[in-house]
């Protein structure tokens, strides 16, 4: 690992260049050169990728080009495989988890894998998240849904514990954003939808009583900021104490959990990094860029460099010392 000071990057993500045929109507990898493809879902196109999602020797370099010193490299959620039986879901997680450990040797500590799980099992997602970290990740990413179960659903709470009493950290990615006719125009899934369901998937943690239940060992961190959670507490707040008979089924009061949680940094603008900073504390926000992906952040880690209000102390820990803690790294 390289000096405290510098960036580590808590949000990318890896394709690998091969993968054995998964069956019918499963993902696939369409090259077209040597340096682009195209992830087929069956016989539909979802999204064109180039070769920074699989060369180890490319993304060092992005990484050397933008002060990085680590980044943990996440599946991409389309092979989650959550809607797959239980057995289809282990066999895709075996084969992508095995694959991003070959991707990451290069990197010699640098970079740091993620496995996936089957969450729609929760027996089989914890032995495979056990396969997994002995075999060499060091945490997992998870959807923030399966289906219509939410992650206040009992199967994904023990999961959670289970990842708390390994002390693996979990990072939460939304996927799998609902499809309409006033959704699929501008990439609106992506601008609205996934913000709106990252928000909702903290909402189902607080008010389902999740954080109440697991112990406070659990690092979990979302994605993209944590959505629109942190703009709307206020609003949540004030429903939790006037609505009572609805929504106060936590323990607590909503802002009484915004320390058992983190969030990125892919807000790409200083004001929006300075509501999250004041909402959650400095101690809560990590470096996140979502490379190699088009909508996410390069250089990695400008918004923090950007954000005046940060105090040298506050930056140096959203850079790289709240990552650290995160990920269990002793200094």
């Amino acid at each position: 690992m390289t000096p405290a000071h510098e960036t580590i990057d808590i949000h990318t993500h890896f394709v690998p260049q091969w993968w054995p045929d998964l069956g019918p109507g499963q993902p696939w990898l369409r090259l077209e050169s040597e340096r682009e493809a195209m992830i087929m879902v069956g016989s539909t196109e979802f999204r064109r990728i180039q070769s920074d999602a699989w060369d180890t020797e490319i993304r060092l370099a992005a990484m050397d080009s933008d002060g990085v010193a680590a980044q943990v490299v996440s599946p991409t959620p389309v092979f989650f495989s959550y809607d797959t039986p239980p057995e289809q879901a282990v066999k895709v997680a075996r084969i992508f988890n095995d694959l991003a450990l070959e991707i990451c040797a290069p990197g010699e500590g640098r970079l740091i894998p993620f496995c996936q799980v089957p969450l729609q099992d929760p027996d089989a997602a914890c032995r495979e998240l056990d396969r997994a970290v002995d075999a060499g990740h060091a945490g997992v990413e998870i959807g923030n849904h399966v289906g219509d179960r939410d992650l206040d659903d009992a199967g994904v709470v023990t999961f959670l514990q289970h990842a708390a009493d390994r002390g693996v950290p979990v990072f939460v990615h939304p996927w799998d954003m609902p499809s309409s006719p006033r959704l699929d125009r501008w990439m609106a899934r992506w601008l609205s939808g996934m913000p709106a369901e990252t928000h909702l998937s903290i909402i189902a943690m607080i008010l389902g009583g999740v954080f109440d239940k697991v112990p406070d060992s659990l690092r979990i961190c979302f994605a993209h900021g944590g959505g629109s959670f942190a703009f709307w507490l206020g609003r949540f707040e004030n429903a939790w104490h006037r609505r009572g008979d609805l929504i106060a089924t936590s323990q607590q009061p909503p802002s009484a959990y915004l320390r058992r949680f983190s969030v990125d940094s892919v807000v790409f603008d200083p004001v929006a990094l300075r509501t999250l900073v004041d909402t959650l504390g400095p101690t809560q926000v990590m470096v996140g860029s979502d490379y190699p992906y088009p909508l996410g952040e390069r250089p990695v880690g400008q918004v923090v460099h950007r954000a005046e209000f940060l105090s040298p102390p506050d930056r140096t820990a959203i850079l790289s010392g709240n990552a650290r803690r995160f990920l269990g790294i002793v200094t």
